[in-house]
C-alpha cells in the first residue's frame, strides 16, 4: 500500500508539468490531451483531467476558447497564456535539474 502511495505522488506532482508541456505546442482539446497522455503512457481519466485544466485555467495559467463542431455541442481549445508559459518554462528548468540528479544518484548506486 505505500509503494503505490509514493507512486502516486511521484505521478501527481509532474502531471500539471505534463499538461502544460502538451498545451504549449499547440492549442488542444481535453480529449487530445488523454490521448497524447495515453501514447505516453501516463494514463489519466477525464475526472482528474478536467478539475485540473480548471485549476490551471482559474491560476491563469491556461485560456480557452469555444469552437463549434459539426457533430456536437461546442469545443473548448486551451493554450498557456503567457502566465502559462513562464510557468512551463521555470517547470521544465525545474524538471531537468530533478531528472539529472536523480539519475545521477541511481547510477552510482547500482
Amino acid at each position: 500500500m505505500e509503494l503505490q502511495n509514493t507512486q502516486s505522488q511521484m505521478k501527481k506532482g509532474i502531471l500539471e508539468f505534463c499538461i502544460l508541456s502538451i498545451i504549449k505546442k499547440g492549442e488542444v482539446y481535453p480529449s487530445e490531451i488523454l490521448d497524447q497522455m495515453k501514447i505516453a503512457q501516463f494514463q489519466i481519466i477525464e475526472g482528474t483531467l478536467y478539475p485540473l485544466l480548471t485549476r490551471l485555467k482559474n491560476a491563469d495559467l491556461l485560456q480557452y476558447r469555444w469552437v463549434e463542431s459539426s457533430g456536437g455541442p461546442p469545443r473548448k481549445y486551451f493554450t498557456l497564456t503567457p502566465k502559462g508559459l513562464e510557468t512551463y518554462n521555470q517547470l521544465f528548468l525545474t524538471w531537468k535539474e530533478l531528472n539529472q540528479a536523480v539519475n545521477t544518484i541511481c547510477e552510482n548506486h547500482h
